[in-house]
Parts: C-alpha cells; sequence; structure tokens
C-alpha cells in the first residue's frame, strides 16, 4: 500500500510514501509471556530470527535501546528498539538514507490462541526502493521465523 504525501501523527513528519505488509498466525498451547521471553532475551535472536548471526543490546529490552547485530551475511547493524510493552508488543527501527524499516512484532491472546504478528513497514521518500532491496526479502522470511520462534516457546514449556 502506497500513500502520498500523508502525515504520520505518531512521529509528527511528511512521509510521502509507505510499505507495509504482515504476516499472522494463531497458535494454541504457549502464551504471551512465553513468547516475550524470548523475544526480550536478545543474545538468543539468531535461534528464531533467520536474517541474525548475533545480537547484543546496550541495556535492558526497552524502548530507547539500541541493538548491535550481526546479520547472517556478515553486517553489522544498529537498530533501535522504538517501542517496548512487555508481553505486547516491541517495535526495531533501523534507519536506510530517507527511509525508516520498522519490524513491529506484536502478541496477542485471544480464546486461548496466541496470535503471533509481525509487520514489516518502511516510510520515506525512498520507500519504495527499500521494499524492493529489503523488505520484500525480509518479509519473506516471516513464516519460518515465527514458526521457529514458536518451537522455542514450546520446548521451554516442556523443560
Amino acid at each position: 500500500v502506497y500513500l502520498l504525501y500523508t502525515v504520520d501523527k505518531k512521529e509528527g513528519e511528511l512521509m510521502c510514501f509507505k510499505w507495509s505488509k504482515t504476516y499472522s498466525v494463531a497458535v494454541n498451547g504457549i502464551n504471551a509471556s512465553q513468547i516475550w521471553e524470548i523475544w526480550s532475551d536478545v543474545s538468543k535472536r539468531h535461534l528464531w530470527d533467520t536474517d541474525t548471526k548475533s545480537t547484543k543490546i546496550n541495556g535492558p529490552f526497552r524502548q530507547g535501546s539500541i541493538l548491535d547485530i550481526e546479520l547472517s551475511n556478515g553486517k553489522k547493524i544498529k537498530m533501535e528498539i522504538a517501542e517496548c510493552i512487555p508481553n505486547e508488543v516491541f517495535t526495531d527501527l533501523y534507519q536506510f538514507p530517507l527511509a525508516k524499516l520498522y519490524g513491529i512484532h506484536r502478541i496477542e491472546e485471544n480464546n486461548g490462541a496466541l496470535q503471533i504478528i509481525t509487520t514489516i513497514e518502511i516510510k520515506g521518500l525512498l520507500s519504495y526502493l527499500w521494499q524492493k532491496l529489503v523488505g520484500e526479502e525480509i518479509f519473506a522470511t516471516l513464516p519460518e521465523q515465527t514458526a521457529m520462534l514458536i518451537n522455542l516457546a514450546k520446548e521451554q514449556k516442556q523443560l
């Protein structure tokens, strides 16, 4: 979805383009705190994030903290935790030239099932370019990453 010349009220910035795509799956037998425990232990991010080789954080897992990530291709990047509500949602943010990439990781419990929702969102003048260069590739990994996350949670439950 592309939006021309809209104002992002959350950030108060003029955004010329925005691309967003969401992957969601419902699962039984695990709860939000189990997923949150995995997400917030950044040293184990490589166990569920297929794009990651290793991750370190400059403090506690909270809004404003910086993640130092070595990607599976060897490239090193920094991401900021832009939003963090325990057992609900965290958003990591990467700054491209003239665009921002958000990975929005949300969990919702509904009628005994846990909904795991991941949205990849790119905002900014070059969102179309970054969508084509990395956004679609990241989105394509979400089913495998989510399955790995669920398996980790189920393994923890058995311990």
